[in-house]
């Protein structure tokens, strides 16, 4: 049986068929989480390099996966440091090119209008709590940063039967918003897109994972590097960070 990433490598094969073109606009796989913030930013270069980018939009992991299969893509945008980091020990990011442009955080979110019974991280063991959504660990980020919180709050085992994986950031808030699921930990940026469906419960605690930074980078295989590096330019751009704050995004430190 075929994996989700190789289900979604065949997809994604399928969309990009057209042989690669160096006047094209760029290819940009991204985290899906950047959806509406690059999307936006994408517009800032609609006048260079061929035209606005096209975007390829996912889990991280799944994204390094059609990289690895051999996607034709210019640009890969990371919601962490791991997945930059698989690439580029790999030596598949072209040298110089990678940097850190936003920071995010990790929330809790419960369905809009479901009263104050979670209000905290503790909240989840209790035993009116059946269902809680994270993300899938070995593909979403986000994931990953949640079983670093709920192992920094001594959760872990409490709440282990409770979990439900899914597969991206946005499935936990469809999941929170329907009310399928008690709770789900999700972005900040990603609450945001749906405030009158979910609310946040509590905020994770800095130092109870580790930093929730997205790197940017050129992949050395780019059949496109002119208009990749007009992209993450205009990523880098004080009109592209201020479209990254509107969307809720913070200043990144560097963390290499």
């Amino acid at each position: 049986m075929k994996t989700a990433a190789a289900l979604l490598l065949a997809v994604f094969a399928l969309t990009v068929a057209r042989p690669a073109s160096a006047a094209d606009p760029a290819l940009v796989s991204a985290a899906l989480s950047l959806k509406a913030a690059f999307t936006e930013i994408g517009a800032l270069v609609a006048s260079a390099a061929g035209g606005p980018p096209a975007f390829n939009f996912g889990a991280s992991g799944d994204l390094v996966a059609q990289i690895r299969g051999g996607a034709p893509v210019d640009v890969f945008a990371s919601a962490s440091p791991k997945d930059m980091d698989d690439l580029e020990r790999s030596g598949m990011l072209r040298p110089g090119s990678r940097v850190d442009f936003a920071a995010n955080e990790l929330v809790l979110v419960v369905p809009a209008g479901a009263g104050g019974r979670i209000a905290r991280l503790a909240d989840l063991a209790a035993a009116g709590v059946a269902r809680v959504a994270v993300g899938n660990a070995a593909t979403v980020p986000a994931g990953r940063y949640a079983a670093e919180v709920l192992a920094s709050a001594g959760l872990t085992a409490a709440l282990q039967p409770k979990l439900v994986p899914a597969e991206n950031v946005r499935q936990i808030l469809e999941w929170v918003a329907r009310g399928d699921v008690d709770a789900g930990m999700v972005y900040a940026t990603d609450a945001m897109t749906r405030p009158g469906d979910v609310s946040v419960a509590a905020t994770a605690p800095a130092d109870s994972h580790q930093p929730i930074v997205y790197p940017v980078a050129l992949l050395a295989s780019a059949p496109r590097p002119d208009a990749g590096r007009a992209f993450i330019a205009a990523v880098l751009s004080p009109a592209g960070r201020a479209v990254l704050a509107r969307h809720g995004f913070k200043p990144a430190v560097e963390t290499r």
